[in-house]
């Protein structure tokens, strides 16, 4: 065989093997497409409830301040006892004022005998004048007399109503019916005008107060004017031990002024304090109800966080997943009120978060979700 036939021989052993070889390649696999559950988002009507962290106060709660001074002589009553309005709390020792009173009432008595003196004066000089035997002079100074007389009766009767008065101070009685908070001083301790002997509540009925912002004010005002019947006023409260309330309050009324420091409005709310639960000074939370219409609810799993921002995955018509930012409002059960960024209408990635990328296409399960 010659060389030029052994070329062509090779040559096509070769081709025959390269067809092979290419004949038995494997096709490249196409990529499967995932399924996610996606759910169409709705607008619903719905009720809130919002909350607000609330001041307590006794509707009457004063401190019980001693009006004069002296030493404790006696105290009736006991820390936390019930009182009722008048009764004797505690009594100073009052022998001054009682001596500055016998004091006033002596001087009383003595300007009455002047008054009355110069009541007879003023007669005896009337009578000789009218017959010409004094000149009229001397009744005009007798009548001046008799007016120093009254004026110093005056003044001695309002002498012995000051030491009166100073002397009932020394009997300190409570203003109104309530309950004795703590007594810091004791038997034989001596006070000053002014010095705080107790202070003194009356748990019947008790104000809230709380703050709503600027924007949630302007809301509950809207609200009002369209439905004056269910905004009423009326709120519940949360105690501190996350318990509700048993009796429901009133929202009674707000500030004028917006807190420049805060942006919110002070409210006041009345509540009857049923069982004497609630103290002056307690904490708790008011309850807000609130009506909004066409809002968007969104699922709390589909929101995921970035930097403090929250997002969620919106399918489009073609199902490719796109990242959105999104403003979520008010937490309704495992769901948030969407303020910001979504639609209804629109189509989310209920789940599956961590699982998907931008842009990636996606064999939608469209789903039912009802997790209010």
């Amino acid at each position: 065989m010659t060389m030029v036939k052994c070329l062509h021989v090779y040559l096509l052993v070769a081709g025959c093997l390269f067809l092979a070889s290419c004949g038995n390649k494997e096709k490249p696999a196409v990529e499967a497409i995932s399924e996610f559950p996606v759910l169409e988002l709705k607008a619903v009507d719905t009720t809130l409830e919002n909350d607000y962290v609330a001041q307590i106060q006794a509707v009457k709660n004063v401190e019980i301040r001693s009006p004069g001074s002296g030493f404790i002589k006696q105290i009736f009553v006991d820390e936390g006892q019930f009182v009722a309005q008048g009764q004797l709390l505690v009594q100073l020792n009052d022998e001054r004022y009682r001596n500055e009173l016998e004091k006033s009432q002596a001087l009383v008595g003595s300007a009455v005998a002047e008054m009355d003196a110069a009541d007879v004066e003023v007669r005896r000089v009337k009578i000789l004048a009218d017959k010409n035997v004094i000149s009229k002079v001397e009744l005009e100074l007798a009548e001046a007399k008799h007016k120093i007389a009254k004026a110093k009766l005056s003044e001695a009767k309002a002498n012995e109503s000051n030491a009166r008065l100073m002397l009932s101070y020394a009997a300190v009685r409570a203003p109104y019916s309530g309950v004795i908070n703590r007594i810091p001083l004791k038997l034989g301790s001596l006070v000053n005008e002014g010095t705080l002997l107790t202070t003194l509540s009356d748990l019947q009925t008790m104000f809230a107060y709380f703050n709503l912002s600027e924007r949630e004010y302007l809301q509950y005002m809207d609200n009002k004017k369209k439905d004056s019947a269910q905004y009423s006023g009326t709120v519940n409260l949360m105690t501190a031990d996350g318990k509700r309330f048993s009796a429901t309050g009133k929202i009674e009324t707000m500030e004028t002024e917006i807190d420049a420091a805060t942006g919110s409005l002070a409210f006041r709310a009345r509540f009857q304090n049923v069982g004497n639960l609630l103290k002056h000074g307690s904490t708790g939370k008011v309850l807000l109800t609130s009506r909004t219409e066409g809002v968007v609810v969104l699922p709390q799993k589909s929101v995921f966080e970035i930097q403090d921002k929250n997002y969620v995955y919106v399918v489009d018509k073609n199902n490719k997943v796109t990242i959105r930012n999104v403003l979520p409002g008010a937490r309704l059960g495992n769901a948030y009120l969407v303020r910001n960024g979504l639609t209804a209408g629109e189509r989310i990635l209920f789940e599956g978060n961590q699982t998907i990328k931008e842009g990636q296409i996606i064999k939608p399960k469209n789903i039912t979700w009802d997790g209010l």
